[in-house]
């Protein structure tokens, strides 16, 4: 029937890895669709067109909470983390009583890459914030790489790229990211990014076209240890406000570069100040016997639209 619907679905918006509104990266949660196409699926993230679109399914382990499906306007991932402390701190609101306006709670989401812890921690008159453990450790790939040809792609010098012992490298903790340090502040902010350039430049990993995460030492915000910026013409992403699955790719390199020591490392990332939506990633890696044995990525997230899909 024209102008008819066969299906109503909730959904909530929600902005990751903030405490502020109109901040940090948007993410669609959508309830339901369980038996829904793939690419029905797709069609409604482009839809929303926000960096992903989550959908809540029923778990196929009775005890996990959820499953996960996450698009981004371009295709599906196996695994992210902006969708996953977002829908982390969406079901636990969601299932708070009202004379429980403070919980702490611990449960597991299934998501292609594998099951994933999240604990979540709810106080009343605060943004929610969750933390997961990193359902894959970070592992490199190694690869030759372009670099005049990716420094082309970013409008910057050869002489931009690297800091320290950083250099390009490519890692995945799920989804691969090629890590791009680039020297300073300045130079990360004044970059400009030429997707056609990148796509002849950057190599493909799993028949994909691997995303920049652009970094570099310290930051805008006085706890940040590392800038980042992310731009993925494969995802259909031209800049991400917050990309945790970097983050977690990340961790490798940090370790890799930096020779982290035995112990517990917390390292506060901010993304999307360019952008106008400044976002911080808490990630912990946790380092024993020289590798990393545990590592950990949280943040806040605050609702900012409900409504319902008719479909």
């Amino acid at each position: 029937m024209s102008g008819g619907f066969i299906l109503v679905l909730r959904y909530v918006v929600y902005d990751v890895f903030t405490d502020q509104r109109l901040s940090g990266n948007p993410l669609a949660v959508v309830f339901g669709g369980d038996d829904w196409s793939t690419e029905k699926m797709q069609a409604v993230a482009g839809e929303m067109n926000l960096s992903e679109t989550v959908f809540v399914h029923k778990a196929d382990n009775p005890a996990h909470a959820a499953k996960l499906r996450i698009f981004t306007p371009g295709r599906e991932l196996p695994f992210a983390g902006h969708p996953t402390v977002g829908t982390a701190i969406a079901l636990t609101e969601m299932n708070r009583s009202d004379s429980a306006p403070t919980l702490d709670t611990v449960f597991m989401l299934e998501e292609a890459v594998g099951p994933v812890r999240c604990a979540v921690s709810l106080s009343e008159g605060q943004a929610g914030f969750a933390e997961f453990d990193l359902p894959r450790k970070p592992a490199p790939i190694d690869l030759n790489l372009d670099r005049q040809g990716l420094a082309d792609a970013l409008g910057l010098k050869l002489s931009d790229l690297g800091f320290e012992n950083h250099v390009p490298s490519v890692w995945s903790a799920g989804v691969p990211f090629l890590m791009m340090p680039v020297h300073n502040l300045a130079a990360v902010q004044s970059l400009e990014f030429d997707a056609g350039l990148w796509e002849r430049a950057a190599p493909f990993v799993e028949g994909r076209l691997t995303s920049a995460y652009v970094y570099c030492r310290a930051g805008v915000h006085h706890a940040a240890k590392f800038h980042a910026r992310m731009f993925s013409p494969d995802m259909g992403i031209p800049e991400d406000p917050a990309t945790g699955g970097a983050v977690a790719a990340m961790a490798g390199a940090i370790h890799h570069f930096d020779a982290l020591p035995d112990g517990n490392h917390p390292i506060l990332i901010e993304q999307g100040v360019e952008m106008g939506r400044p976002s911080y990633i808490h990630l912990h890696i946790d380092i024993k016997d020289a590798e990393i044995f545990r590592a950990r990525i949280g943040g806040q997230a605050v609702r900012i639209a409900s409504g319902e899909l008719f479909l």
